[in-house]
């Protein structure tokens, strides 16, 4: 794309062209640009010198126009159109859109949300597909860089590029199965630290490795003590079988993944009074300011939102 030439022209010079071939009358072409007729000469004047061409000559009707100008009119039309289209407030039709967005996600919260978006996308964006990936270290960078679309996470303090919509609060839980020797009675530190411990990466992005300490880990290491870990993982299911199939215990939280919850027979307990835990965690929709005002990424948005609140009034009703 020849960039240097065009940006010696001022493309006002193609409206004004335009209308000359439209027109072929420099008094009428001036009119309709509300311009006087010295001024419209002028700016043929220097339309002759942009494309090294007389374009009209004159005659008793007005202009004719010469070669040149006749390819122009030919093709000047769908340029001023595609101009014209860049430029104008786009009006996005879901039924219409061909295209993708990128969510990044804990499995978590992905099996939440992702499944009832589908759904919606299904009915009424049938054009628009959902790229998923878990939740990494990097996905503020990939964010910054238009590699992904939006972020499910816990809240965190970002760069003020960054546009952070509250999702709703997730109660810290200890999980266990159904059966488990501490479902009934209360739960003390001491009694969860006999037992060995599933660590699933729930809402932290983070690598998984076996000397991969949690905010559970270093509240333990401050009063003195640790836990075991038989597995550490970020893969939900599989976290879930082994919960259901041994007398290992899981923190998560205490009112989402109901249905799985259900399904692997899992038993929720408060966090013992001495840890002292965080009352609520927040999760969070994370987006780039550069997306703020595309139509796409805003209805997108919507529907997460709309689904989210769904959840949230259906536990309520439980």
């Amino acid at each position: 794309m020849a960039l240097d030439s065009l940006s010696r022209v001022d493309l006002n010079l193609l409206v004004a062209l335009q209308v000359l071939l439209e027109e072929r009358n420099v008094t009428r072409s001036a009119e309709r640009l509300f311009v006087t007729q010295p001024a419209m000469s002028k700016t043929l004047l220097r339309l002759r010198g942009v494309f090294a061409d007389p374009l009209f000559t004159r005659s008793g009707r007005g202009l004719v126009p010469t070669p040149r100008a006749l390819e122009i009119e030919r093709l000047l039309p769908q340029v001023l159109n595609g101009i014209n289209e860049i430029l104008a407030q786009q009006n996005f039709r879901p039924d219409t859109f061909q295209g993708s967005l990128r969510l990044v996600a804990p499995e978590f919260l992905a099996v939440q949300v992702v499944p009832k978006l589908s759904q919606l996308l299904q009915q009424q964006a049938p054009g628009l597909c959902i790229a998923l990936s878990s939740t990494q270290d990097e996905y503020v960078q990939e964010l910054e860089a238009g590699d992904v679309d939006f972020a499910l996470e816990v809240e965190n303090k970002l760069p003020k590029d960054f546009i952070v919509t509250a999702l709703g609060d997730f109660t810290p839980a200890v999980w266990m199965r159904r059966g488990h020797p501490l479902e009934n009675g209360d739960l003390t530190l001491d009694l969860m630290l006999e037992y060995p411990f599933i660590q699933y990466f729930l809402l932290i992005a983070d690598k998984v490795s076996p000397h991969s300490d949690s905010r559970f880990d270093k509240t333990l290491a401050k009063i003195g003590r640790s836990r075991k870990k038989l597995l550490i993982t970020n893969q939900l299911m599989t976290a879930l079988d082994t919960l259901h199939s041994t007398d290992c215990l899981m923190l998560a939280t205490m009112d989402d993944l109901k249905h799985e919850g259900e399904f692997y027979e899992i038993v929720r307990k408060p966090y013992p009074e001495i840890l002292n835990p965080d009352p609520v965690i927040p999760a969070v929709l994370v987006q780039h300011r550069r997306t703020i005002n595309s139509p796409l990424h805003n209805w997108v948005k919507q529907l997460i939102l709309e689904i989210v609140q769904g959840i949230r009034v259906a536990r309520s009703l439980e």
